[in-house]
């Protein structure tokens, strides 16, 4: 088969441009075959662009030239057609297709590129072997939905970079190749051929760099920035990523808030979904006590406290610990449930915490001892009371699932360790049983309207984490953020760890942190003193960030700052399961990129060129 050359010809019309308001105008169109349909003397080829898919009809009475190349033609061939627009007749239009009014009736056809045999058809709408996808990404990108994630993802983009280029925000680069530092994950290192034996490092976030910008008098910076970090994948991490990452001075946390608020609203629009800040704000110890999890997931209702409905009474009668909270929650639209059914999700419930010291309330059963109905009815009451205004639940009506957790007599000392840890495994249950019963009966599905995305700010987080296994208190969230005022004042750095608040915070959505942010250090000595905090003496630290510590000597002002996860908002929008669905060119969960076969062995002169060598790991 000859090929034919594009020569001068232009495309005048994207694919999916043509209406019923372009009929009788000539056009040419360019694209992929998406599918043939031959009918003898009339062949239909549908080319698609990024833009959609027009239906071309080929006549052999009409043009026998076009006829007979449109016979060669196959799927994911390139071809250019010339013709005129016509209205589909009455009864044979297609009303899925965006041109299903019209067809283009080509007098000639260009067959510009042929393809062989296909792994799979871009025209399929899902393919379920992603290895193969991920190989033939080239391929995958043409299916029409890549093509809407990408465009919905570009757009997101510059709703962001113009909201806040509009409020005064000035976009700078940040270098890839800087110095290691501690951000919370291993770094990815570049090896120096100039100074052998020295590394780079590939940032995990542009964090010190943003605060010099601060430093520097730039007021205000924002970076749609690649970041990157050698850690475990999953479906919504990737080892290169893109974050929005933005800095200003002088803030109150209100403030930034206040931005994200708003290049969020503008985001979430360019996908019809109408926003309506401000977020729903909450601290640390709120979100862990009502929600059992730093990140909650507002769509269930929050957990409910029932510990002052028991009394001592009850408690030693039930075998329930006397001094630990009881909680409980509900999860909508969980269906009536048999007894065989009831009693095999107890045995989960309990499988779930194991011998942790919790235990399931049943209120089936307290109902049927007629010594327990004053409690199983007054704990109905306090889930009334709850859930009534917000929700307009009835746990007692059936529909829903109502779950009372209780500590067993003799509950570890985990509790004196922990005294948090009731909240947080309760809230893991909370969780478990929502995708069980919630997300089958269609609570977590998203429909696009804001009533489906529940935000929520997070904070006053705890500035220090305990290392069980180092014996050693960790920075929770970077060592670059600034503890409460009032816990510096009160000496709590070196005499309470454990009590210190960080002025950090984060953004949730629908049980998804999107983000994390604080107020930095801006002080020389109060960024030292957490230096010292975490364990490096003055030597480390001058070695470590010396030209960082110079800089807060120089008339640093007060700043901070917030990076959100791009590809999480995109993905999130989308409606995909896997930050995959929206990155180019991802990797897989072992971290490869399967189309280019990376990552690969490099030559003994590379490695000689950089001073190394490799070794066996043993």
């Amino acid at each position: 088969m000859t090929l034919d050359f594009l020569g001068n010809l232009q495309r005048t019309h994207m694919c999916g441009d043509l209406r019923a308001s372009n009929a009788h105008e000539h056009v040419v169109v360019m694209g992929w075959v998406n599918r043939r349909r031959d009918h003898g003397n009339l062949i239909f080829l549908d080319i698609r662009d990024r833009s959609g898919i027009t239906q071309v009809v080929l006549d052999k009475e009409l043009s026998p030239e076009a006829h007979a190349k449109a016979e060669a033609a196959r799927s994911e061939y390139v071809v250019a057609a010339i013709g005129t627009v016509r209205r589909r007749e009455a009864g044979l239009e297609n009303p899925r297709m965006d041109t299903g009014e019209i067809e283009v009736v080509a007098s000639e056809i260009l067959l510009l590129n042929e393809s062989k045999g296909l792994p799979f058809s871009p025209a399929d709408e899902a393919i379920a072997n992603e290895e193969v996808r991920l190989k033939y990404r080239y391929l995958d990108l043409r299916r029409v939905e890549m093509q809407k994630n990408f465009r919905l993802r570009h757009e997101v983009t510059r709703a962001v970079r113009n909201y806040l280029s509009d409020n005064g925000f000035l976009e700078i680069e940040t270098p890839f190749m800087t110095r290691s530092t501690p951000e919370g994950a291993r770094d990815y290192l570049v090896p120096s051929r100039v100074h052998p034996g020295h590394f780079y490092a590939l940032p995990q976030s542009p964090q010190i760099f943003k605060q010099i910008l601060m430093v520097s008098g730039f007021d205000k910076y924002f970076q749609i920035a690649r970041c990157f970090r050698d850690e475990d994948l999953r479906a919504d991490r990737q080892p290169e990523f893109t974050q929005i990452d933005l800095e200003t001075t002088f803030p109150q946390q209100s403030l930034i808030f206040k931005f994200v608020e708003g290049f969020l609203t503008a985001a979430f629009k360019t996908a019809g979904i109408e926003l309506k800040p401000p977020f729903v704000q909450m601290t640390y110890d709120e979100a862990i006590r009502n929600y059992g999890i730093d990140k909650p997931d507002m769509r269930l209702p929050a957990m409910v406290d029932l510990t002052a409905t028991l009394t001592p009474e009850l408690r030693e009668a039930l075998k329930i610990e006397q001094q630990l909270p009881v909680l409980g929650f509900v999860i909508p639209a969980a269906g009536v449930m048999s007894g065989t059914q009831k009693r095999s999700l107890v045995d989960e419930i309990r499988k779930f915490f194991g011998d942790c010291g919790l235990d399931y309330l049943d209120i089936a059963r307290l109902k049927t001892n007629a010594d327990f109905v004053p409690l199983a009815e007054s704990i109905q009451n306090v889930f009334a009371d709850a859930l009534d205004e917000e929700w307009g639940l009835n746990p007692a009506g059936g529909e829903e699932l109502m779950v009372v957790i209780t500590p067993k007599l003799g509950t570890p000392a985990m509790w004196n360790f922990d005294p948090q840890w009731i909240y947080k495994k309760v809230g893991g249950l909370r969780l478990e049983l929502a995708k069980k019963f919630a997300d089958k009966h269609g609570l977590h599905n998203q429909t696009g309207t804001a009533a489906d995305f529940k935000f929520c700010w997070v904070t006053d987080f705890p500035m220090y984490e305990w290392d069980e296994q180092a014996k050693v208190w960790q920075a929770a969230h970077h060592p670059f953020t600034s503890p409460h005022e009032d816990d510096i004042k009160a000496g709590r750095l070196t005499t309470d760890k454990g009590a210190v608040r960080a002025l950090a915070y984060d953004i949730v959505l629908n049980g998804t942190e999107l983000g994390s942010g604080s107020i930095r250090i801006h002080r020389k000595d109060v960024q030292a003193e957490i230096f010292r905090s975490l364990g490096m003496d003055e030597a480390e630290q001058k070695a470590r960030f010396g030209f960082f510590l110079d800089a807060l000597e120089y008339g640093t002002p007060p700043h901070g700052g917030i990076a959100l996860g791009l590809d999480r908002i995109v993905m999130i929008l989308a409606g995909a399961s896997s930050l995959r669905e929206v990155i180019a060119f991802p990797k897989t969960a072992k971290a490869i990129d399967l189309m280019v076969d990376a990552p690969t062995e490099v030559s003994d002169q590379q490695l000689r060129d950089l001073s190394l060598r490799t070794v066996t790991r043993t």
